[in-house]
This record gives C-alpha cells, structure tokens and sequence, in this order.
C-alpha cells in the first residue's frame, strides 16, 4: 500500500524559514518523481515544485523560484520542501504528490498517490 506522509508544518512568523518533509512507503521510491502542491483556503490547489526520479532534476513555479528548494533522499524514501522568506500568502495546506511513470507536470491529474497535507500558517 503506497503511503505518503507530509510533515514540518506549522505557525510562523512572515520572513522565516520551514522544512516540509514527506516520507513515503510502499513503492520503488527511486523510480517516482515528487511534487509539492499547496491549497489555500477558498482556492484551487496549486503547484510549488517537483523534482524527477533518477537525475533530479527539479522544477520550481516562478510564483515562488527563488524561495523554495525541493530535494529527495531515497536511502531514506524522502522528499522535501524548503521554504524560506515566508509571506503571509504562502499558507496553505501543503501536499506531497508521487507519479509512478516519472512524470513532472504542473498538473493534479499527472500524479498517482497524494498525502494528506500538513498546514503551514505564515503571520505578518
């Protein structure tokens, strides 16, 4: 049964810093690409990032390049999402996403299994 776990979220205050983790279980973890959404209340979820299986490479939004690091360790079937320079409008309920055709797209229908979300609360 494939499990996708999100953690790290929280409350912080506008300009600091959160690590978002999502441990999965259940699959060849190395063979998946991950992606990270995010949902706002009253909004559609939308993309943040995703990083490819195999090479890594990684796709960021440009609404939040510059702010956000997207990484992965497979001996520890991990991704990650770092974001920093927090602005109010950054929370939302966060989502970690795996396709299992290594597939990187922008798009919620792209993506097989999904967590169910840690909160991240920014305050000004």
């Amino acid at each position: 049964q494939v499990q996708l776990v999100e953690s790290g979220g929280g409350s912080v205050q506008a300009g600091g810093s959160l690590r978002l983790s999502c441990a999965v279980s259940g699959v060849n973890f190395e063979a998946f690409a991950l992606a990270w959404f995010r949902q706002a209340p009253g909004a559609e979820r939308e993309f943040i990032a995703a990083i490819s299986a195999y090479n890594g490479r990684t796709y960021i939004d440009n609404s939040v390049r510059g702010r956000i690091t997207i990484t992965k360790d497979d001996a520890k079937s991990a991704a990650y999402l770092k974001m920093d320079h927090l602005k109010p409008e950054d929370s939302a309920v966060y989502y970690c996403a795996a396709n299992v055709r290594n597939a990187v797209a922008g798009v919620e229908a792209f993506y097989d299994y999904w967590g169910q979300g840690t909160q991240v609360t920014v305050s000004s």
